[in-house]
């Protein structure tokens, strides 16, 4: 099957099971997404969402967040990854808004690729989900996934990135990332998993990438917070 045929088929399977997937991180506004967005980076999604209220209670806006002492903002998001560099960086962007800004969270990806601790991923979920420019945040699970599917080499999240954005319409690029991440968290993690029972893995993966990841530890189906119905659900939707 071509990779055309394959991101065809499962962009209906993927609408189908996500209709209007939400975006994992809580917020109110965009400088919010991307003070999340930032903390997300080696952080999971629910830890975000814990420590990002007491945060937004004391700093809901840039000006605020500027005048906040980086040792109370680490106080804060201490429990999330690599949080000394991230309330640096929290505190260092909120300064640049208010000085360059406006105060606002710029709707470019240059600018705020330009702001301390914004990647192009990072700028890419703001772009998307704050602004609804069409762009690919290209995370973990989406990078395995691409490459388990064989949509993409996989050597990096670049390359993936690109061969994405080539074979899905651009107009599904925003509820398409969300709609494979959460896919992958639900239906296809990255071990423990029976590929050639997965509603997508066990058409769209090559038979060699089943056997080497049975050999890897497969061995069934474990997918986390999946219930069984949203399964069959899912096995049946891969058929059409």
């Amino acid at each position: 099957m071509k990779r055309a045929e394959k991101a065809d088929r499962i962009l209906r399977i993927l609408d189908d099971l996500y209709p209007e997937p939400p975006i994992p991180l809580d917020h109110a506004d965009a400088f919010s997404l991307l003070v999340a967005v930032l903390l997300s980076a080696q952080c999971t999604d629910e830890r975000v969402n814990m420590v990002t209220p007491g945060l937004f209670a004391l700093a809901p806006d840039a000006e605020r967040m500027a005048g906040l002492p980086e040792e109370k903002i680490l106080e804060q998001i201490r429990s999330c990854g690599l949080a000394p560099g991230k309330a640096r960086n929290i505190k260092a962007l909120s300064r640049i808004l208010v000085s360059e800004h406006g105060g606002e969270v710029p709707r470019s990806f240059e600018a705020l690729e330009a702001l301390p601790g914004v990647g192009h991923k990072t700028a890419s979920v703001v772009m998307s989900q704050a602004f609804g420019v069409p762009a690919f945040p290209v995370d973990t699970h989406i990078h395995r996934l691409a490459a388990r599917w064989g949509l993409s080499s996989g050597k990096n999240v670049e390359r993936t990135e690109a061969d994405l954005k080539a074979l899905f319409p651009r107009e599904t690029w925003n509820h398409l990332h969300l709609a494979i991440i959460f896919f992958g968290r639900e239906y296809c993690p990255a071990r423990g998993h029976d590929l050639s029972s997965c509603a997508i893995c066990s058409w769209a993966a090559t038979k060699k990438r089943i056997r080497e990841e049975a050999q890897d530890g497969g061995g069934g189906p474990r997918s986390r917070g999946s219930a069984s119905g949203r399964k069959k659900a899912a096995s049946k939707k891969a058929t059409r």
